[in-house]
């Protein structure tokens, strides 16, 4: 990385003279036709061409490379694959390393579309997925075949937010077979949170179109590979035809230099937001990975840099249909939406038995309605007065 510290890093990565010509961003540019200007040109370029150099549009734009050589120094890689939104690099990924009568393993609080691939998609393909506790540590060994590929991790979990112990997790992995390919969602943290392969996982997938891109208003998967596995994620990637446009590449990397202060922003304000929350009577507990009542806080403590805006808590009752509908429909900043990382404050409900429908392995444990929250970078008072607002909602 140009700097140890983020911050700086991010100002300066993927802004080489090649990428800028004599800007202050990469340039943009659009293009599906790559002109050669003679057949020496032509062979240089095809025997170059998953190493940067300008070959055809699906390969990429110097505004492409800028943001891939981005993405791949910050996270450490050898290679930064572009992907038209996070679920699209979830699913690519995991197709460039498995066959037919292979076998992959799938943490049981991973994001639900992720789980909905491997259920429809990789089950037409005689390929078995099998889901674990996200707190099972080194007891993973155990549910490891001969036919195991893969090993999928999101950390912390989708929705109930557990932070899982990686480092006893990928040593018991390698451990019973080196040759799995532990990948991550590692959207949460944003890729610069969690250096997930600096714990010797093998890819991070991030859906960009959370707080790289930071406005809700572009969609972007990204997965950063090590020197092992990146010309077979690069390649089968290709033949699967994925990519972006230009300009989505060109607003991945600006939101990139912003992205230390906005995320600085989201920690310091969800944590005022859940500390808060955690000492009113309509809580029964706030997963908020910095909090001590999250599980697995302790590795969070131990292995990340920080936190975001990102967190959910649980209410000591269920909520019925109409209580649900009078809460979430009069809020005045937080909104009802899909997806979260942008500048704004979201919310969304959960039902513990909808929970428990798509928890495979480790189910439930509480028995109130489970609120979802983005923290935006509205005032935190603010955002606090609506939230004691929907409480008398609910009490009344």
């Amino acid at each position: 990385m140009t700097s140890k510290h983020l911050e700086t890093a991010l100002i300066g990565v993927g802004r080489s003279k090649r990428y800028t010509q004599g800007a202050v961003n990469p340039v943009t540019q659009r293009a599906s036709s790559l002109v050669f200007d003679s057949v020496a040109a032509k062979r240089q370029a095809t025997a170059q061409r998953a190493h940067g150099e300008l070959f055809y549009g699906r390969r990429g734009t110097l505004t492409h490379f800028a943001l891939q050589d981005a993405m791949t120094e910050l996270e450490g890689g050898a290679g930064c694959v572009l992907y038209p939104c996070g679920a699209a690099a979830v699913s690519n990924a995991i197709l460039s390393f498995v066959s037919a009568g292979d076998h992959v393993l799938v943490t049981g609080s991973v994001y639900e579309p992720t789980q909905d691939f491997c259920t429809h998609i990789l089950g037409r393909m005689n390929v078995a997925t099998g889901y674990f506790d996200p707190l099972i540590g080194a007891g993973i060994a155990e549910l490891i075949q001969p036919n195991t590929k893969v090993v999928f991790l999101e950390s912390p979990g989708s929705i109930t937010m557990e932070v899982q112990d990686i480092p006893a997790m990928v040593k018991a992995i390698r451990a019973v077979n080196p040759e799995i390919v532990i990948m991550i969602d590692n959207t949460w943290a944003a890729g610069v949170l969690f250096k997930a392969l600096e714990f010797d996982i093998d890819i991070s997938i991030q859906a960009g179109t959370k707080y790289i891109i930071g406005h809700s208003d572009y969609m972007l998967g990204t997965a950063v590979a090590n020197a092992r596995c990146w010309d077979q994620l690069r390649e089968y990637s290709y033949l699967m035809g994925q990519m972006v446009d230009a300009d989505t590449a060109y607003m991945a990397s600006r939101g990139l230099r912003t992205l230390a202060v906005r995320l600085k922003q989201h920690e310091q304000n969800s944590i005022a937001v859940a500390q808060w929350l955690a000492e009113r009577p309509e809580v029964a507990r706030v997963n908020h990975p910095a909090l001590p009542s999250c599980k697995g806080h302790a590795f969070y403590q131990r292995d990340f840099n920080g936190c975001n805006g990102l967190f959910s808590f649980v209410l000591t009752q269920r909520l019925s249909e109409q209580q649900l509908t009078d809460y979430l429909d009069n809020f005045r900043h937080f909104t009802m939406a899909y997806s979260w990382g942008g500048f704004e404050s979201l919310i969304l409900a959960n039902q513990p038995e909808e929970l428990d429908a798509i928890r495979p392995a480790g189910g439930v444990d509480f028995v109130g309605t489970l609120v979802r929250v983005h923290i935006g970078l509205e005032n935190v008072q603010d955002l606090i007065d609506d939230l004691a607002a929907g409480f008398a909602r609910i009490a009344s």
